[in-house]
């Protein structure tokens, strides 16, 4: 095990917690004890990957990628009066880690503000113990996943709240806005909010400055430490402004470019352009046509993870090339994953600014609807759309097997409404209707503004894919980071005023105007992206063996929730009109989701 796959429990200081512990340990497992001896943290980590510090009554482990050094945590525990000061330093602190402490027999425990790292708890032999992964608690507690909680992630897509529960009811999901608290005697567990995004009120031109600052700052967390790290070089704007900024660092870089199928696909020139200026990389070219498919080798996958994810369906192409990089010495391997999350916006910002800009909305709006080709009706019809986020949600449920509504109204309104296919049961269809509708009732949005709101789920649900990537490839023998998805990156990108951030006179303004003086000027005039898409319909043609395969003996059609042969008949005919990229991903993550899961606890129960 090496670095980047970090992952452990939390106990409380307790007698009682020590019974819990055991169920914990393993022959590899890792412990820090509190100062009564009792174990603190049991886990999988590197020496690389944790920092801890002890003064007194306090303790504090920062477990990931963080710039903090031994001396310095030393002096915030010193000082530790409350539990509530390390809301400064979780948002003072650069890079992407977990943040454990406890204090006069308190603990807390929190993730990151993206999503990327995230927290869970349950009672396991009656205390409170917090974990970083859901499965790990589940296993503990001897739990079996929720069918209800199952048929919900059959939706496409599956809106929050719903999508950052846990998939086991003795097991709760911490927001990744909030910290868990347990009381001393372990009993107890409470939820405290330590973040929330910023006002997006900067100008670009005061942003651009904050941006670059805390995108070096993160790039530099990866790369100060020397040594041979790798970039993705696509030549798009993300990964060209990390391989830019890693080439200002002591390390040796090692640009990857991975060119698409597709023979309108540009990235290889974009990236060779790009590669001129950065005469002390070495860049690999690899061979598109080698390159795996989407839908590759889903009947292999046997990583442990927590939750269905659709990166399940380009696992083996995001892990593809990590091996030669490790032969070429890479310990990192740096993506440009996210950028299009924070450096661009949703459009849905409009529905606000349209009523309190209206002038320089409308002049903006006319120019999307050119762009994306939106009716002026549906567009019309969107931005008087003033339902409140429940109100969406339950008016989502009544009729999940609807086609999917035109994308204006998604696109500026609170998201895109969920849907089920038709190989899903009827009572499948039921349960998801009745779990939106009772989530309805209570639903509220992550922020009032619908393009703050669909940013932050963006990111969220982005980073819940991430992760995932990160621990296979860890597994693979080097872990990835992706510095857009650090949380003071994503800070400084959310405080730039909506209507200067995506506007459709310019891609990535925010972006190209941070990275000037940093990646050449004509590096950044590419004005749009990949698609991929041939990799996607390539692969369900010449995977219809393995899809057919999955569906013989699927699990979800154990369970009831969906008709495995009318899965069967679409993976004969992967051409049926409206089969097209993404259709079956949520279907096709909660069945390998349930296989790997399967496959772990029958080596666990054999070991």
């Amino acid at each position: 095990m090496g670095p980047g796959d970090a992952h452990f429990a939390v106990l409380p200081d307790c007698v009682d917690a020590i019974a819990a512990a055991r169920s914990f340990l393993r022959p590899e497992a890792r412990t820090l004890a509190h100062p009564s001896g009792r174990p603190w943290l049991v886990g999988r980590w590197s020496d690389q990957e944790i920092v801890t510090a002890h003064a007194g009554r306090a303790a504090i482990a920062v477990v990931g990628c963080c710039s903090v050094g031994p001396d310095e945590l030393k002096g915030y525990a010193e000082r530790l009066r409350d539990l509530t000061e390390l809301d400064a330093l979780a948002r003072r602190l650069s890079g992407s880690f977990h943040l454990v402490a406890a204090l006069d027999g308190r603990l807390r425990v929190q993730g990151t503000a993206s999503g990327l790292r995230l927290v869970f708890h349950a009672i396991v032999d009656g205390v409170q113990v917090a974990a970083t992964s859901a499965e790990v608690l589940a296993a503990a507690t001897g739990a079996e996943p929720d069918e209800e909680r199952l048929a919900v992630r059959l939706l496409w897509p599956a809106p929050y709240p719903l999508s950052e529960t846990s998939l086991w009811r003795t097991v709760t999901a911490v927001p990744p806005e909030d910290a868990v608290v347990v009381a001393p005697d372990g009993r107890t567990a409470r939820h405290s909010r330590w973040w929330a995004p910023p006002d997006p009120v900067r100008s670009l031109a005061e942003s651009a400055p904050l941006v670059r600052e805390a995108l070096a700052d993160a790039v530099d967390a990866r790369t100060s430490a020397g040594g041979v790290v790798s970039c993705d070089l696509s030549g798009g704007l993300d990964s060209t402004s990390v391989c830019f900024l890693a080439a200002r660092s002591p390390a040796r870089v090692v640009a990857s470019t991975w060119p698409g199928r597709d023979p309108a696909d540009s990235d290889l020139y974009w990236a060779k352009k790009a590669a001129r200026f950065l005469p002390d990389i070495e860049h690999v070219i690899w061979d598109a046509d080698e390159s795996p498919l989407v839908y590759d080798d889903l009947l292999a996958i046997d990583d442990l993870i927590d939750e269905p994810t659709i990166g399940v369906m380009d696992r083996s192409r995001v892990l593809h090339h990590l091996p030669g990089l490790g032969q070429r010495g890479s310990r990192v391997h740096l993506t440009g994953i996210g950028g299009d999350h924070v450096a661009w916006c949703s459009e849905a910002y409009y529905h606000r600014l349209v009523r309190t800009r209206p002038l320089i909305a409308l002049r903006n709006l006319r120019g999307f609807r050119t762009l994306f080709h939106w009716p002026l009706g549906a567009t019309a019809r969107a931005l008087a759309d003033a339902r409140p986020y429940g109100q969406w949600l339950a008016h989502s449920s009544r009729d999940l097997r609807e086609a999917t509504a035109p994308p204006v109204s998604g696109t500026l309104g609170w998201g895109t409404p969920p849907r089920l296919f038709d190989w899903i049961t009827p009572e499948a269809a039921r349960v998801a209707g009745q779990a939106l509708r009772d989530a309805a009732a209570s639903a509220v949005p992550l922020h009032p503004d619908r393009g703050m709101h669909t940013d932050l789920e963006q990111i969220r649900s982005c980073t819940r894919i991430v992760r995932q990537w990160d621990r296979m490839a860890a597994r693979a023998g080097v872990p990835m980071a992706s510095p857009f998805f650090d949380d003071r990156v994503i800070e400084a990108c959310l405080a730039v005023n909506p209507i200067e951030r995506v506007t459709p006179w310019a891609y990535k303004p925010l972006l190209t105007t941070a990275m000037r003086q940093i990646v050449p000027d004509v590096c950044l005039e590419r004005a749009n992206k990949a698609q991929a898409s041939m990799d996607a319909s390539n692969g369900l043609r010449e995977r219809r063996g393995d899809l057919m395969k999955l569906w013989e003996d699927s699990h979800l059609a154990q369970l009831g929730l969906v008709d495995g042969r009318a899965l069967m008949e679409l993976a004969r005919r992967p051409s049926t009109p409206g089969l097209g990229e993404g259709t079956l991903y949520s279907t096709i993550a909660c069945e390998v989701w349930l296989r790997s899961l399967s496959r772990h606890r029958r080596e666990v129960f054999r070991g």
